[in-house]
């Protein structure tokens, strides 16, 4: 079963480098970690962002990946933060 975690961030400051430096560091998951992670900015609102983890797994966790967990906490002191998981929906 295919399921998405999605982790939304409204910022309250502009282009923090800190933020940056970190949304880097996401290319050094571990191969246990997620199928896919994407980065998303806002059109209209640039300091909005959303992160996309796609998992595969028998049972999704029904409150968040650990690292779903971890990632929002830490994403918790450039603003606020909704956290939440998809279901890939069957045929």
């Amino acid at each position: 079963m295919k399921w998405l975690e999605i982790i939304k961030l409204r910022s309250v400051r502009e282009n923090p480098e800190e933020l940056d430096e970190f949304l880097r560091s996401l290319d050094q998951v571990s191969q246990e970690g997620p199928i896919e992670i994407k980065i998303y900015r806002h059109a209209a609102i640039e300091t909005d962002l959303s992160l996309h983890l796609l998992w595969e797994a028998n049972q999704p966790e029904k409150n968040g990946s650990a690292l779903g967990l971890r990632l929002a906490q830490v994403l918790k002191d450039f603003g606020l933060i909704d956290h939440s998981l998809w279901l890939e929906q069957e045929k």
